[in-house]
C-alpha cells in the first residue's frame, strides 16, 4: 500500500512577494505621500519610511493563514498533565511560531501576556527556500531574531534552514536525485558558509539550525527518497561547512514527520557525529488517529523517544499542533503531559489555522487546555495538577477598528503585496494644498 500523505504547504517564497511590494510601495509614493490603515494591537511598529507622510501598519500574510484575533476566553478547567518540568538549565524551553518576520518577534510577548506571564524562551522562524540569496539569510531577515536572543542569555533561537532552492516547487524526483548528488558533491557549500558567517556576525552563533526538516515526506525538494544516501553524504557536507566557521556554536537539529510517511526516517539518519539534537514535526493525523495510536505507530512518538537514547542525543518538537481532527482538546492535553513527561529541550507550537490555539480561533477548547496548562509557567513552575483551580486569566485587550485618515483612500494592492508593505497603502489626495 502506497505510504501516507501526511505532508502540508506552508512555506512560500517571501522574497519575491518583498521585492514585488518594494516596486509598487515606490510607485505609489511616487505619486504622493500616503497612509497606512488597519493596525493592530500588539502588532510591532511599522519601519521609518523615506516619505515623512507615508506610514504603514502590519496585517497577516495569506499564507500561513491569516490569523484570527487571538482566543479571548481564559482556561475554565484545570489542566490534566501533572508531571514535573523540565530541568534543562534555564527551564523548560517553550515557544511558539507565530509569523516569519519581525511581527514573529513582537508578537512573543503578546502570547506570554495572554499566558499570564509565562515565560517563553523559544523563537522559531523559516529561511524561505525559493532561491539560494534567501537560504543564505538575506541581509535583514535574521536580524531582529538575533537581537531578542541576544537579550537573554537562556533563550533559543530556532532557524528553519531547507537545503535546496525551489523547496516548494514540485521538482520531480529525477532532478531531486541530481540537486542531492551536486549538493553531497559540495556545488553548494558557500551558501551554508555565507548563512554560518552571517549568524555568527549577528551574534546568534548558538542558532538551533533545524536543517531540512520533514525530510520524510513529500512536500519538500529536499526530501531524503528520492536517494536517502546522497542526502545523508549532503547534511554531512552542510554541517562540517556551517562548522567550520569561526565563532560558530551552532546545534544541528534532526527533525522528521511523525511516523513512516513516504519513507522511514531513520533511512535518512545522517549520524551522531553530525546531530545534536534528534527532533520530531507532531501534528493531530491522520483523521481519526488516537493519540495512543501516534505514540505507538511504526516511526511514531515512542520509535522518536527511543531512537534519541540508543543514540544519546536530546529530542525536541519544532513543529507541533492540530490538524485533522478539529479543535481536539485530548491531543492537546496528551502531547503537553507527553513532552512533560520526556523532556524535550525545546518545543514550539504552531499558532496559526488550523494547528493553532492564539491566533486561530477554530480551536477553543484546545486553546482553553493550553493556556491553562502554560499560564503563568516559568523554569521552576510545574504544570497545574488536577485538583488545582484554574489560574485567572488576565482580560482580553480589543482590537480598535481600523479607521481611514480623512482625505485619503485605500489601494487595492492584493494580500501579498499588503503583507510586504505592512498594511494597506492609503493614497492622501491633499498632500498639494500642504506644500504650495
Amino acid at each position: 500500500m502506497a505510504p501516507l500523505q501526511r505532508t502540508r504547504t506552508r512555506r512560500l517564497a517571501y522574497a519575491t512577494a518583498a521585492l514585488t511590494a518594494g516596486l509598487v510601495a515606490s510607485a505609489a509614493l511616487a505619486s504622493g505621500p500616503g497612509y497606512a490603515v488597519g493596525a493592530g494591537v500588539g502588532d510591532p511598529p511599522a519601519p521609518t519610511p523615506t516619505a515623512p507622510t507615508a506610514v504603514v501598519a502590519p496585517v497577516a500574510p495569506e499564507r500561513p493563514v491569516a490569523p484570527a484575533a487571538p482566543t479571548t476566553a481564559g482556561p475554565t478547567s484545570p489542566a490534566t498533565p501533572t508531571a514535573t518540568p523540565s530541568k534543562e538549565p534555564g527551564g523548560p524551553a517553550f515557544g511558539a511560531y507565530l509569523d516569519y518576520g519581525p511581527r514573529g518577534v513582537a508578537r512573543i510577548s503578546e502570547l506570554s501576556r495572554w499566558l499570564g506571564g509565562a515565560d517563553l524562551r523559544v523563537a522559531h522562524t523559516y529561511l524561505p527556500g525559493d532561491r539560494w540569496s534567501n537560504i543564505e539569510g538575506l541581509p535583514g531577515f535574521l536580524d531582529t531574531w538575533a537581537d531578542w536572543r541576544a537579550d537573554e542569555d537562556d533563550r533559543l533561537f530556532v532557524l528553519n534552514v531547507p537545503m535546496l532552492e525551489r523547496n516548494e516547487e514540485n521538482v520531480s524526483d529525477a532532478e531531486v536525485r541530481i540537486e542531492l548528488r551536486r549538493g553531497a558533491a559540495g556545488d553548494f557549500d558557500q551558501h551554508f558558509r555565507t548563512l554560518a558567517e552571517r549568524l555568527v556576525d549577528l551574534d546568534a552563533p548558538d542558532t538551533v539550525i533545524v536543517l531540512g526538516w520533514e525530510m520524510n515526506g513529500m512536500t519538500y525538494t529536499h526530501r531524503c527518497g528520492p536517494d536517502p544516501e546522497a542526502w545523508k553524504k549532503y547534511w554531512n557536507r552542510i554541517v562540517t561547512t556551517m562548522r567550520a566557521v569561526p565563532g560558530q556554536k551552532f546545534r544541528f537539529d534532526f527533525a522528521p514527520n511523525r511516523g513512516r510517511d513516504a519513507i522511514p526516517w531513520t533511512q535518512c539518519y545522517p549520524g551522531d557525529d553530525t546531530v545534536d539534537i534528534i527532533g520530531m514535526d507532531s501534528y493531530d493525523q491522520p483523521r481519526g488517529q488516537s493519540f495512543d495510536e501516534a505514540v505507538s505507530e511504526p516511526y511514531g512518538l515512542q520509535a522518536h523517544v527511543d531512537f534519541a537514547k540508543a543514540h544519546g542525543k536530546p529530542i525536541s518538537y519544532p513543529e507541533w499542533g492540530l490538524f485533522r481532527n478539529g479543535d481536539n482538546p485530548t491531543y492537546m492535553k496528551r502531547m503537553l503531559a507527553w513532552m512533560d513527561e520526556h523532556k524535550p529541550l525545546y518545543n514550539t507550537l504552531t499558532d496559526y489555522c488550523p494547528h493553532g490555539v492564539w491566533q486561530c480561533g477554530d480551536n477553543p477548547k484546545a486553546s482553553e487546555i493550553y493556556r491553562a496548562a502554560l499560564f503563568g509557567r516559568t523554569d521552576t513552575t510545574p504544570l497545574p495538577k488536577p485538583t488545582d483551580p484554574a489560574p485567572t486569566a488576565p482580560t482580553p485587550v480589543p482590537k480598535p477598528t481600523p479607521l481611514n485618515p480623512p482625505n485619503c483612500s485605500p489601494l487595492e494592492l492584493g494580500d501579498w503585496v499588503e503583507y510586504w508593505l505592512g498594511g494597506k497603502l492609503c493614497l492622501r489626495f491633499d498632500w498639494w494644498s500642504r506644500h504650495r
